[in-house]
């Protein structure tokens, strides 16, 4: 077994250690309104659980040298943001979002999403999600780096949630249903595979 000081490599080198062995990572894709108006829309695969009481959810932005991404100034700025999670119908639209377009330009646009009007919150969701949750930005911690930060992680919590009926049932979630995708590599994708049982020790 390969035993390597993170230290010894570079920032890239780390970076393909992580992606490469933390997988699948579910994907956000959120969506943000720039000072301007902008209804910005990027997906991010830094993205988990934090607490279900109450629900926080966490994304973590990384910066390019140094500087902020529209999504976490967005955030930063407005308080408020849209989560919605990427499935197999939504997938090839949202990669669209990923291109690097200026802050006066719409990614929802480009990708030809429907927006829709949230609930508790003034950003706008994207109708082709299965799955979205408002969210109002609960605490923003710039990390890493050397110089400057290398990353905003932003903690939300979700004051509404938005499931289609088709997928929920008596509280549960179906995970067929919804068809998650998840990021794993480089280029590569995963769908949800073999499901199994296993009883938790007692």
């Amino acid at each position: 077994m390969l035993s390597i000081d993170p230290k010894s490599m570079s920032e890239r080198e780390n970076y393909k250690f992580l992606i490469g062995s933390i997988i699948p990572r579910p994907i956000a894709f959120v969506t943000s309104i720039s000072e301007d108006g902008v209804l910005n829309g990027a997906p991010f695969s830094y993205f988990n659980i934090v607490s279900s009481n109450p629900p926080l959810i966490s994304l973590s932005i990384q910066r390019s040298a140094g500087r902020q991404k529209d999504t976490a100034r967005n955030i930063i700025e407005s308080k408020e943001f849209v989560v919605h999670i990427v499935d197999e119908q939504n997938v090839e639209k949202i990669n669209k979002t990923a291109a690097n377009l200026p802050p006066n330009e719409s990614e929802i646009d480009l990708a030809n999403l429907t927006p829709v009007q949230s609930v508790k919150i003034s950003v706008p969701g994207v109708k082709e999600a299965k799955i979205r949750m408002e969210c109002s930005l609960e605490q923003s911690i710039e990390l890493g780096g050397l110089d400057t930060p290398g990353c905003d992680l932003i903690i939300g919590k979700v004051v509404q949630f938005h499931i289609e009926s088709d997928i929920y049932e008596n509280g549960r979630i179906d995970p067929r249903g919804l068809a998650a995708v998840s990021r794993l590599a480089g280029i590569n994708y995963a769908k949800i595979g073999e499901i199994f049982e296993m009883d938790r020790p007692k």
